[in-house]
């Protein structure tokens, strides 16, 4: 008996942790990973939604489901000079999310007081509003400003051609525009502690999701004003801050390591050939001890491109590791050029 009400439970927690993925196939795909039928799997279907786990929509042919929101909130804020991110947090967050463990709670802390900060002080916007959503899987926060736009602002600060060249500076980090009051490395350590962060601004949308590999997506989007910025975090995820922090911290703590998606250089169709992309993409890069040079997603590089990264930067930095990951064979073969022609130096 003890036995049938584990595999019951575990049948329901798949249910829970991939419907949201296959809203119209769950049954199937349930039955599938449990090798029982899908009347089997409809029956703890059939549970969840009475528990107001799961929600069901359409008729029976169209039929599909979704998470059901346990707790939603939402409030506006105007930032007027006394609002502030630690009052919000523990006036308003802290007891939606009391019940969960230590680490994802500490997660939180740190990633919203981090992001309702860089609304506050960076906006100039008049208000703020945040929205809360947690399931029985996943807790999701957005925050949302009226003010100038973060891509926007950072390429008047900046003097950049492009606010999408925001986008490569946000995710090598280290980029503010208040040094300060500021180091630079909210965002940057924010995005990669939880399972899905997102920004769009403008046009600009700039996403990263924790189980793809630098999985930085760039894509044209409307949103009128402002900035929103969406965390979603699982309620019992293994993670923690520190080890994040470790990630990319040397033995004295300090960030010393980043990761560059290389293809947020490329602008479009357009291909990486030249030495003003390569130096677009090296802008900054002696900040960092480490700098690891993710090609995902990046079909070829040209010969000056190639030389201008991995030959010229390390000539002329030669204190920074600089590596390569996810290349390709065609890209590979540009890097080992570039690179030999280094060694006979």
């Amino acid at each position: 008996m003890i036995k049938v009400r584990k595999r019951g439970e575990q049948i329901r927690q798949f249910i829970l942790e991939n419907v949201e993925a296959h809203p119209n196939d769950i049954a199937s795909l349930a039955a599938q990973e449990f090798g029982i039928t899908r009347q089997a799997v409809n029956k703890h279907i059939q549970r969840l939604v009475k528990q107001q786990a799961i929600v069901v929509e359409g008729s029976t042919r169209s039929r599909s489901y979704r998470l059901h929101p346990l707790v939603e909130w939402m409030q506006s804020y105007p930032i007027d000079g006394n609002l502030k991110e630690d009052i919000v947090w523990d006036s308003d967050i802290r007891a939606l999310i009391a019940d969960l463990p230590d680490n994802v709670r500490d997660i939180w802390l740190y990633g919203f007081n981090e992001m309702l900060n860089n609304a506050i002080d960076h906006s100039s916007g008049q208000s703020v509003i945040i929205k809360f959503q947690r399931d029985a899987i996943n807790t999701d926060i957005s925050i949302i400003d009226d003010g100038e736009g973060i891509f926007k602002k950072i390429k008047r600060e900046i003097n950049l051609s492009d606010e999408r060249h925001a986008i490569l500076e946000l995710a090598k980090g280290k980029l503010t525009t208040d040094p300060d009051r500021h180091s630079g490395e909210g965002i940057f350590f924010t995005s990669r502690m939880f399972d899905e962060f997102a920004i769009l601004s403008g046009n600009v949308y700039f996403s990263h999701k924790f189980n793809q590999v630098e999985d930085w997506i760039l894509e044209a989007q409307q949103h009128s004003s402002g900035t929103l910025v969406f965390m979603r975090l699982n309620n019992n995820t293994s993670r923690n801050v520190s080890k994040i922090f470790d990630t990319f911290s040397g033995d004295d703590y300090a960030f010393t390591k980043t990761v560059v998606p290389v293809r947020l250089a490329q602008y479009g169709d357009e291909k990486l050939v030249s030495r003003s992309q390569a130096k677009r993409l090296l802008a900054r890069i002696d900040k960092f001890k480490t700098v690891v040079f993710d090609f995902s997603g990046v079909e070829a590089i040209g010969q000056a491109f190639a030389d201008e990264v991995f030959r010229v930067f390390r000539i002329q930095h030669p204190d920074i590791e600089v590596i390569s990951i996810e290349a390709n064979p065609e890209v590979s073969r540009m890097i080992s050029r570039a690179q030999s022609l280094l060694d006979t130096e």
